[in-house]
């Protein structure tokens, strides 16, 4: 069973920028392909960007391509997340969540997920 633990989260002025961080525990990481997904109250939780197990591959959202940057690193079993030119539309929990058979980017993609950070981006 692996685990999953995100940080990085906060409060932000529209324009700036967080960084998101997830550390991997229990399994070997690099077997593993990574997403971030988020999810603003009273709505359905949402694909924000994945990455393949080596890194070579991304996807992104079409609301956060050019302003989200992923990628991982297997040394320190860690996946991130850079956000930058945030906007108060961002506002969100923000979840790690971790694959190693299925492909794809729906939430049923992912069988295991962290608990969640919060951002909250100010106008």
């Amino acid at each position: 069973q692996v685990q999953l633990v995100e940080s990085g989260g906060g409060m932000v002025q529209a324009g700036g920028s967080l960084r998101l961080s997830c550390v991997v525990s229990g399994d070997t990481f690099k077997s593993y392909r990574m997403g971030w997904f988020r999810q603003a109250p009273g709505k359905e939780r949402e694909f924000v960007a994945a990455i393949s197990w080596s890194g070579a591959g991304t996807s992104y959202a079409d609301s956060v391509k050019g302003r989200f940057t992923v990628s991982r690193d297997n040394a320190k079993n860690t996946v991130y997340l850079q956000m930058n030119s945030l906007k108060p539309e961002d506002t969100a929990v923000y979840y790690c969540a971790a694959d190693r058979v299925r492909f794809g980017i729906r939430v049923e993609d992912f069988g295991s997920w962290g608990q969640g950070t919060q951002v909250t981006v100010s106008p």
